[in-house]
């Protein structure tokens, strides 16, 4: 029955987070569409007039918005850090801060029980129960920060793979007489990845009424990648001193070519290194009981014999 309720309880928990990011993408289009298309807009306004909603689910709606703004209007300093890193992350599952804070209240809750849980199973006493639920506590406290970490880390990967070939299309897209906005704008229409990404929110920035500087910038603050920082200076220093764009982009292409060589480069040094453990561990032994089994079995047999 406990492996049910656990079971139960994950699942349950996995399909709300599921149906709260769809939810959200979905209202997302709904208010695109009715920006674009008139009649579009009417049909949602219609059928949002005609959907009836139950009691319960209008008290808990109710309650999740007021819950809201009320966390946002009183940590707006804790939710700028906290937007900052799951911008980096890249918004998994669609969340905001006060979504994360939930996930954080929801892990911290719910660990310790499961940590308690495994220890009885193991047939602790209450000590071991006791260690089980505050390791349970820990783990909880500090999934949330790990799962953001981690998706930020790949992220960034994914972003510096994607780099030198980016470079190159933006260099010969202003080397083809294009300006730099126009380049970026006709660059980032044809691409996909985590730098068409940020750049697309880049120009979105600039088109409501950044500056260039400014926009840019945000991009060196939600990748956390050397390379592109190194790009985002010498783009702005380019602008600053009138120097040739596509010149420092060229540079920049160049290097980010050669540094993603060296990479390839020590990580196959790497191999050799990290092959050895399995080797000893899983290879070896196999090999020897091959090979020396027949013969110590007939060396076992002929000294039984004697």
């Amino acid at each position: 029955m406990m492996y049910l309720t656990f079971f139960f309880t994950f699942v349950l928990t996995i399909q709300l987070l599921f149906s709260l990011r769809q939810e959200k993408n979905a209202m997302v289009k709904r208010r695109l569409s009715m920006i674009t298309d008139a009649d579009a807009a009417a049909r949602i306004i219609e059928e949002e007039e005609k959907k009836e909603m139950s009691a319960v689910e209008r008290a808990f709606r109710s309650l999740w918005r007021r819950t809201k703004r009320r966390f946002e209007r009183k940590s707006r300093a804790q939710n700028a850090g906290i937007e900052l890193k799951l911008l980096q992350a890249g918004n998994p599952l669609g969340m905001g801060p006060f979504e994360y804070r939930m996930m954080q209240i929801t892990s911290a809750a719910i660990m310790p029980f499961i940590g308690a849980f495994y220890s009885f199973i193991l047939q602790a006493d209450m000590g071991g129960m006791l260690i089980g639920g505050l390791s349970g506590f820990l783990i909880g406290l500090f999934l949330p920060s790990y799962y953001l970490n981690l998706k930020t880390r790949q992220r960034s990967k994914k972003g510096l793979r994607e780099l030198p070939d980016f470079l190159d299309l933006l260099t010969v897209s202003l080397e083809a007489g294009l300006g730099f906005d126009a380049a970026m704008n006709k660059l980032v229409a044809k691409s996909e990845g985590v730098l068409a990404e940020e750049f697309r929110r880049c120009i979105e920035e600039i088109r409501f009424g950044k500056t260039r500087r400014e926009a840019l910038l945000g991009v060196r603050d939600r990748l956390l990648i050397d390379e592109v920082r190194v790009l985002i200076n010498s783009i702005l220093q380019a602008e600053k001193l009138g120097i040739s764009m596509a010149q420092v982009l060229r540079v920049q292409s160049q290097e980010a070519r050669e540094r993603r060589k060296q990479r390839a480069e020590e990580a196959a040094m790497k191999a050799p290194i990290k092959m050895l453990f399995p080797l000893v561990l899983f290879i070896f032994p196999s090999l020897f009981i091959v090979l020396l089994g027949p013969a110590l079995i007939q060396f076992m047999t002929t000294f039984a014999g004697e």
